[in-house]
């Protein structure tokens, strides 16, 4: 890297007017847009952000043409073909002007081509870039026997399949392939920018004056590139920032007064030269002071949730464990005991305290059905509704868990522990049971296809009408605004009725958009914005990131990213590169500071441990079968090591850590219902067990105490195969994070910071040491699977 002489005029320290006007009542962020050079592009204002009313005017964009149709609240944005970069989009609402920024980006040409050893009628080529479409992209055969087809890609990375007469192949011709999660592998492509410089924008320090605050960036090429005023494209909350900024060579300053810092308020910058639009550095600040984590503090991007199945967790009242009596019904898939009363127990002996946990995630609590029924797929076991997810009474609790006033009882007592608590709800169906199926039959869909097959489990082919069960009647969103109506109606119920602080959603992709759209602004219309909403969403990036923005939900859970990093983890052929790019996928597609759920394992996946102790292959995603007939265990105890690398890994990278509960001491389990066994507590748990649960619980309040890993950027200075280095900075800290994957291996790998930071010691987080240095070129020894985490000062 270049030396970067680190020299700003005296002059540029003025206290400068910002000009900011104040922002609007609530507090939506509204999110950069991305387009393509030439490509008209629509999206709903209310996705944008909420407003009592949208009687928005466009201001001109010289980069742009913006239609605006009131009736429908559609914005059509067409780039110019010619212009690639960064612009910003001003309109006017209530008389006051609100901004955004706006990137646009030019798709580049790929050629893929595939050469088969035999003939085949239909050839095409299919993954993440078209949503996995295998109908859109066809490949020609030429006289060489190679089919080939042109795909305009933007920029990015990329899994894909081919296609040929329905048989499915990963590209031989391209070496990088990663596991997909699903039983096989998929080819990985990375499509470049056009070639430009390498460009990084760094956060250099932030200074609080009586007046306002001065913050400094510093723009990194590997090139020598000229940046000036008009380079930088900076916002506070949804507002630009037009005064206050000075550049000097590669320094940015940019002043905000005292009158403008009142509140919450989110600075983001964002640069673009020579053609190359950098990374959005983001500082969020509570009264003009940078946000530290703390509780008085709070946002959504501090959580870190406890996922856990009421019936499986703790049995804290022996009169409600009634198991349901059938001659053909396992224990395995009946009532445990679990219920309200052990659930609060554990609350009140501080066992989430302890763990450091501050959001508790727990299954649904609706009344279920007190028998038993049979699984559609063979070989057709019977199950109960332990789970929660057959409601019969869409305003009552389980008997088996407790009492309304008991769950009343669990949130008020979460609350004064500070921890936060989210209800699964349940919007895609009831129970054939429930009284709303009998008596409105119209609100649901038909079991039936036009031509007579039953629609079930049909995820992606029928993915907004299929049911779950022939005795899991759907909801028709589509035709039945009925439906829609109670459904919401009912969520806020469950709000108002418990005091809870949001929600996950089951089945987010058989529900359509304008459902969650229609709750989500009935809960901002309530003022209930304050809450969070996570769902559950298996599909690409396009599908689940068309359900993430301000008029739908916050997050959902990022099982693209899930898959590659279980894959990295486990598979020695694996290498940290993959996981390198996926995040950066990740990013692009929700930001750096995005809330996307991460996980090791959950109540749908088998469990990491399975998969670490070599029980399941990677590619065995359906291991049922394993569970009934041989349920995994932990006989190596190097495996509990790969859990608490994975959770080093987890806790320290953007999004939300969600820990399945028992995963946190390395619970292991094959696929539904093994992965949800009774969980256990002290004695009950080996020695191993207490070690990583002693270890994830430090990870755990690692993350709770520092800043840098909850409102930092991320920076990777040092990828290999084996070892993974990254930088989280923040206004208050500067947070170094080394991973080694391999199982055998030392490693001391030498990792270089930046120039533009001063370092001169290393504070170890995980064992309390010091390390002195004046250099910034460190040497890192690293065990097999260690991870070390320090505070750079």
């Amino acid at each position: 890297m270049k030396r970067i002489v680190l020299s700003l005029s005296i002059t540029l320290l003025l206290f400068i007017d910002v000009g900011i006007l104040s922002a609007q009542k609530n507090d939506d962020i509204i999110a950069p847009l991305k387009l393509k050079s030439g490509e008209a592009k629509s999206v709903l204002i209310s996705d944008m952000f909420f407003a009592d009313n949208y009687n928005v005017t466009f201001e001109k964009n010289k980069h742009i043409k913006i239609y605006y149709t009131p009736s429908t609240k559609e914005v059509k944005f067409i780039p110019d073909s010619g212009f690639i970069g960064v612009t910003a989009i001003n309109f006017n609402l209530r008389e006051k002007q609100f901004s955004f920024p706006a990137i646009v980006e030019r798709r580049r040409e790929v050629v893929f081509r595939f050469k088969p050893n035999k003939n085949y009628n239909e050839v095409t080529i299919f993954g993440s870039f078209n949503d996995w479409n295998r109908h859109q992209y066809f490949m020609q055969k030429d006289n060489s026997g190679i089919y080939k087809v042109k795909v305009e890609i933007e920029p990015g990375i990329y899994q894909y399949r081919i296609w040929a007469d329905g048989n499915e192949f990963v590209d031989d011709s391209n070496p990088d392939s990663i596991s997909n999660g699903n039983g096989g592998y998929n080819s990985v492509l990375t499509v470049n920018a056009d070639k430009k410089p390498n460009q990084y924008l760094a956060q250099l320090n932030f200074k609080r004056e009586d007046t306002g605050v001065f913050v400094k960036f510093l723009f990194v090429s590997d090139k020598k590139i000229s940046i000036n005023q008009n380079d930088v494209f900076a916002f506070l909350n949804n507002q630009r920032i037009t005064n206050g900024i000075a550049v000097s060579d590669s320094l940015i300053l940019i002043n905000i007064p005292q009158k403008n810092l009142s509140g919450f308020k989110r600075l983001r910058v964002i640069t673009e030269a020579g053609s190359t639009v950098s990374n959005m550095q983001t500082i969020f600040m509570n009264n003009g002071n940078p946000l530290t984590s703390s509780e008085k503090e709070y946002t959504w991007n501090d959580a870190i949730i406890y996922s856990l199945m009421i019936d499986r967790f703790y049995d804290g009242d022996k009169s409600n464990s009634i198991p349901i009596i059938h001659d053909s019904l396992s224990m395995k898939a009946n009532y445990n005991g679990g219920d309200f009363a052990g659930l609060l127990k554990k609350i009140n002996a501080g066992y989430f305290d302890s763990l450091g946990v501050n959001v508790l995630w727990i299954s649904p609590v609706y009344d279920n059905p007190n028998k038993a029924f049979r699984e559609s797929p063979k070989p057709h076991r019977w199950f109960t509704g332990y789970h929660g997810y057959w409601p019969i009474n869409s305003f009552g609790v389980e008997e088996h868990f407790g009492t309304m006033k008991q769950l009343k009882k669990i949130v008020q007592t979460a609350h004064k522990h500070n921890i936060k608590v989210l209800l699964d709800f349940v919007s895609h169906h009831v129970h054939i049971d429930n009284p709303i199926y009998r008596q409105h039959r119209d609100w649901f869909g038909s079991l039936y296809l036009p031509d007579g097959s039953k629609n079930i489990r049909q995820w992606d082919s029928h993915r907004l009408t299929t049911w779950f069960e022939p005795y899991l009647p759907s909801f028709d969103f589509i035709h039945s605004d009925a439906a829609a109506s109670f459904m919401t109606s009912n969520a806020l119920w469950w709000l108002r009725v418990t005091g809870a602080d949001g929600f996950r959603h089951d089945a987010v992709k058989h529900v359509p958009n304008k459902f969650w759209r229609r709750l989500t602004h009935e809960l901002k219309s309530e003022h209930l914005d304050n809450l969070f909403q996570i769902g559950e969403t298996f599909g690409s990036y396009k599908l689940v990131s068309s359900y993430v923005n301000n008029g739908q939900l916050d997050a959902q859970f990022n099982f693209n990213l899930y898959n590659i990093a279980q894959a990295v983890f486990i598979d020695s052929n694996e290498s940290f590169m993959a996981l390198a790019k996926e995040l950066q996928k990740s990013f692009s597609v929700y930001g750096v500071h995005n809330l996307m759920g991460n996980i090791m394992d959950s109540h749908d996946k088998n469990r990491f441990m399975a998969y670490a102790d070599g029980d399941l292959r990677l590619e065995q995603w359906n291991a049922t079968e394993t569970g009934w007939k041989n349920p995994p265990k932990v006989n190596h105890p190097s495996s509990y090591k790969k859990g608490e690398l994975y959770y080093a890994y987890m806790l320290t990278t953007p999004g939300v850590p969600v820990i399945y509960y028992g995963s946190e001491f390395g619970m292991t389990g094959a696929s539904d219902p093994d992965n949800r066994r009774m969980m256990r507590f002290g004695k009950d748990l080996n020695g191993h067990e207490k070690a990583m649960l002693k270890r994830v619980s430090r990870l755990v309040k690692i993350r709770r105490e520092n800043s840098a890993l909850n409102y930092g950027d991320f920076r990777p200075i040092k990828i290999t195969k084996n070892v993974f280095a990254y930088l989280r900075s923040d206004p208050n800290e500067r947070i170094l994070i080394v991973l080694n994957k391999s199982a055998s291996q030392s490693y001391n790998p030498e990792v270089e910071i930046p120039e533009y930071i001063k370092l001169t010691s290393l504070h170890d987080l995980i064992n309390g040491e010091k390390i002195t240095t004046r250099n910034n070129k460190i040497t890192i020894s690293l065990k097999p699977l260690e991870s070390k985490i320090y505070k750079l000062n």
